[in-house]
């Protein structure tokens, strides 16, 4: 499976553990950075997942200290419905009940064996559509259809 994955300074350490772990289970992982723990703007890391999994029909993973200021960014994007996670069960309504295509991990308030858990929770659930589908219809459409200049 192609995933993108995108974080700022908070979510450097977890991304790296994630992607480290993601491959080992064979799936791509393109890696929209950031790449170090220095202080950086996460909507710059969030733009460029957003888009890649639009393009790409995959899913994404983005993470930051709260998830907020990543789920925020990415569901202002045409196509994402991002879902803040921070346990087992509410990663597997997001995918069951939502349709989410972008895990958001709060890196400050899960371990590495929460975000592994979690990140095989969301790509192993389906869509169970029916009345969520139509939930899903009514939900407006976003403001961003690529990213901004």
């Amino acid at each position: 499976m192609k995933i993108a994955i995108g974080c700022d300074h908070a979510g450097f350490k977890m991304k790296e553990a994630l992607k480290d772990y993601l491959v080992s289970k064979d799936h791509q992982v393109e890696d929209f950075g950031t790449q170090s723990e220095e202080s950086v703007d996460y909507p710059d890391f969030v733009h460029p997942v957003c888009d890649f999994v639009v393009d790409n029909g995959s899913f994404g993973i983005l993470l930051c200290g709260s998830a907020n200021g990543v789920a925020m960014t990415a569901n202002k994007h045409a196509g994402i419905r991002a879902a803040i996670c921070w346990t087992e069960e509410i990663t597997r309504l997001a995918r069951l009940h939502n349709n989410a295509n972008i895990i958001c991990l709060p890196s400050r308030f899960i371990s590495n064996a929460d975000a592994f858990l979690f990140a095989d929770t969301f790509f192993t659930t389906e869509f169970e559509g029916g009345r969520h589908q139509r939930r899903v219809n009514k939900i407006p459409p976003a403001t961003i259809s690529k990213q901004p200049d």
